[in-house]
């Protein structure tokens, strides 16, 4: 936590925004986007690195966030566009001209000039933040309850994540799913009526408000995790059965940690896509979820800073490598391009993390932190009178 706000305060002071300007606008977006994926990581780690179940579909929650705020954003400002060139007119605009002239410029792309039924509270940034965590929570509730009670569980469970996923993306990539198909949602970095901000000034906003929910997450989940329910959970992940032998609702548990964690995630893609500007299906395609999960396997899963650090180094390190900022390695005979060998080396790493450092990156800081067995020279160590004395102690 003290790293995360030294971190936040020296990008402040470093910004555009801020007037020092060594740090750019853009790259700034780049680190306010990278603190969402380092909360969707956190939510990652806490249903497969402490529950035990591998979902291979949080990033559909992270872009179902993503398209209902997203969904406001092209509303709004779509309706001040119209608004303004419908005030020429010799008569004032109805507010049913208004609203089809909106339709008009978001769905003519697609064909279409009315508003679908799923554009029913666009118009309302309350009522659209709350869609944006209750739908996701309530397709996680609904594919959790049914997914849980039948006990599917390990690989099995992870393929019909993937294939919920899979079916989520095909069917945004439809032009009549009522959200512009392949087009997907785009100019979301323009915030309605504050046109007179600069960019500079508002991707900070938006970086404040990632470090923010960051934090607010990793407090949520340390305190998941700590107690009892912490236990419960990470029983649940080491040997179902005998929890469930010894009395708990196992289902519930996997349940509320699961439904928890698609909320966590969607927050995340709220605020991620107004700073990456667009949201389409692709990222919600199958392979997201699976770039999670190689993401908090080498940063360390079952550690929730490891799984930040494993976010944040993976997604800057895929930045600079498919921008064309890493520099070509010309071996004679063949030129490695960056651009094309990044997802071989990313999955080279993955294989490598998971055969020789299971514990990822946050294992070594496992190691740093290790303490040493208390000296007891020679103080009963068990219930026991004599129990474990110097002799066994020592060993």
């Amino acid at each position: 936590m003290i790293l995360l706000a030294l971190f936040t305060i020296g990008v402040t002071i470093l910004s555009e925004g801020f007037g020092i300007g060594v740090i750019s606008t853009s790259f700034v977006k780049t680190l306010g986007k990278t603190l969402c994926l380092c909360l969707v990581a956190l939510a990652m780690d806490l249903v497969w690195g402490y529950c035990g179940i591998l979902s291979l579909g949080h990033m559909a929650f992270f872009g179902i966030g993503g398209y209902a705020i997203g969904m406001w954003l092209m509303y709004a400002r779509t309706e001040i566009i119209v608004a303004e060139s419908l005030a020429a007119a010799p008569l004032p605009p109805t507010p049913q001209e208004i609203s089809d002239g909106i339709a008009t410029q978001i769905f003519g792309v697609v064909g279409a000039s009315e508003f679908p039924p799923i554009w029913a509270v666009a118009h309302s940034l309350p009522l659209q933040l709350l869609a944006a965590v209750l739908v996701p929570g309530l397709i996680a509730l609904v594919f959790g309850w049914l997914a849980f009670r039948s006990r599917v569980t390990g690989v099995y469970l992870s393929i019909l994540t993937q294939a919920m996923t899979l079916a989520l993306a095909l069917y945004l990539f439809q032009n009549d799913s009522g959200l512009r198909g392949n087009n997907g949602l785009s100019g979301l970095q323009n915030l309605p009526g504050l046109d007179h901000v600069p960019q500079s000034t508002v991707s900070l906003w938006f970086f404040w408000a990632s470090a923010l929910a960051l934090a607010l997450g990793y407090l949520l989940c340390t305190w998941i995790v700590s107690g009892k329910f912490g236990s419960v959970i990470r029983a649940i992940r080491d040997d179902e059965a005998r929890v469930r032998f010894l009395g708990y609702p196992v289902e519930a548990y996997k349940l509320f940690v699961f439904t928890l964690t698609a909320v966590i995630a969607a927050v995340a893609g709220v605020l991620y896509y107004p700073q990456a500007g667009i949201v389409n299906p692709a990222e919600i395609a199958p392979i997201a979820s699976i770039y999670l999960a190689v993401w908090v396997a080498i940063g360390g899963r079952g550690r929730l800073y490891g799984a930040v650090i494993g976010a944040a180094l993976v997604s800057l390190l895929s930045t600079w490598f498919t921008g064309g900022q890493a520099p070509d390695i010309d071996l004679g005979f063949y030129t490695i391009r960056w651009v094309d060998w990044w997802t071989i080396a990313l999955g080279l790493s993955f294989v490598a993390v998971t055969l020789f450092a299971p514990k990822g990156i946050g294992g070594l800081v496992d190691l740093w932190t290790e303490r040493r067995s208390p000296d007891r020279h020679g103080a009963d160590l068990g219930p026991d009178a004599g129990a474990l004395r110097e002799k066994e102690a020592s060993e």
